[in-house]
């Protein structure tokens, strides 16, 4: 019994404690938290749904590069996929080119001492993001760089849901093949992509180097407009709270965790009550503990109210990707949770042109047609194991 209790003291002083830190780290980061919405600017953009076919593209443009390249990823691994692509970053800084990489604390941690070394001796810049710190250890732990930016001589930029690992290409040991969308982008907006590396980087290693005029060349509006949406932990909620009250006619919500804030949930569900199409897009196979059974108590009253819930069958759905009619399209790294919400680093591109808007709702027409609608009846079926787990991951939501 004195055992039991000594734990249990254990216990209550640990989540105690975790639950200060979190709170005082959070109310003293968002004092300091950075959200910028980009003017509106003219680019041209290319969207890649296959890893594949999106690093062929990348490494091509990094072979070709002249002056600089900088990246940005939240997560590296160590099998070959990656092993290649940080060698292909230290020929290049071999060669004088000026290569960066920052990666997310928690994301990189695969990376060996060995490869980091490796990289440095080569002369590429090296740096993890968003490393735990004190006085709040919990919290830092908790909030990571989810954005992935690449910037090749200030004049070419991508941003998406792609990492750097053998399952994003199709050579995972499961969830295969990998769905997701990835931007590539020339034109105004590539300088807005720069900033932001550079913001990252200024905060990780306190070198300041948005003054380079070499990192900012003269570019060339493109046709397609669109605007770059910077966020820390706020404000997405009041972007994607914005985008869904202005939708008139459907709303397509391609994400791999569902897990809405409050505000997100009221607004969909009024939304539908003005006969607004509804259709959320998610994988039927998670690739994280709880997250799947952490939507369902919202899909539950979504689909009674007339949503559809679609559960992608062709692999592992990992888009990030919100249709509002024919007006907005939404790509970047957020996912439609709270901890893209009120915790990551994230950022996004919303896109007005009607052409790529009718382009990437082909897209998700095909997502749709992979996909399996969720039965209500089934969901809502007695079964304990999926009540306790739904129970579990209602408390753990925030940091799903």
């Amino acid at each position: 019994m004195k055992i039991i209790t000594t734990l249990a003291s254990i216990f209550l002083l640990i989540f105690t404690w975790c639950l200060i830190d979190f709170k005082l780290g959070h109310k003293r980061y968002m004092k300091q938290a950075t959200n910028v919405k980009y003017p509106p600017r003219n680019s041209d953009m290319t969207v890649f749904t296959s890893g594949k076919i999106l690093f062929d593209d990348l490494m091509e443009e990094i072979n070709q590069a002249q002056d600089s390249v900088h990246i940005l990823f939240y997560i590296v691994k160590n099998d070959q996929f990656s092993r290649d692509f940080l060698k292909l970053l230290q020929t290049k800084a071999e060669t004088g080119v000026e290569v960066r990489l920052l990666v997310d604390w928690v994301g990189g941690k695969k990376i060996s001492r060995t490869a980091i070394g490796q990289l440095k001796e080569s002369g590429v810049h090296f740096s993890f993001s968003y490393k735990p710190k004190l006085p709040f250890l919990f919290y830092t732990i908790q909030k990571r760089n989810h954005r992935k930016i690449t910037v090749i001589d200030g004049k070419i930029g991508y941003l998406g849901g792609f990492n750097i690992g053998k399952e994003y290409i199709n050579q995972g040991d499961k969830l295969n093949p990998w769905r997701d969308y990835h931007l590539k982008m020339t034109g105004e907006g590539v300088k807005d992509l720069q900033e932001v590396f550079l913001l990252d980087w200024q905060h990780d290693t306190d070198e300041d180097l948005r003054g380079t005029p070499a990192y900012f060349p003269t570019l060339t509006p493109g046709t397609q407009m669109h605007q770059v949406v910077l966020t820390n932990g706020s404000d997405l909620e009041q972007t994607l709270v914005g985008m869904i009250q202005q939708a008139k006619e459907k709303i397509i919500i391609g994400t791999p965790y569902f897990i809405p804030s409050n505000p997100l949930f009221r607004e969909l569900r009024e939304a539908l009550s003005r006969n607004v199409s509804v259709t959320v897009i998610v994988p039927e196979n998670s690739d994280h503990p709880l997250v799947k059974e952490a939507s369902f108590p919202y899909f539950r009253v979504l689909i009674k109210e007339g949503a559809a819930i679609m559960q992608f069958q062709k692999g592992f759905y990992h888009s990030k990707v919100i249709l509002i009619d024919d007006t907005i399209c939404d790509i970047g790294t957020a996912n439609f949770d709270k901890r893209s919400c009120f915790l990551n680093g994230e950022i996004n591109c919303l896109i007005y042109d009607r052409a790529f808007i009718e382009d990437a709702e082909k897209e998700l027409a095909v997502d749709v047609a992979e996909s399996k609608l969720l039965n209500g009846d089934k969901l809502s079926s007695m079964n304990a194991v999926r009540t306790a787990k739904e129970s579990l991951a209602s408390i753990l939501s925030p940091f799903l």
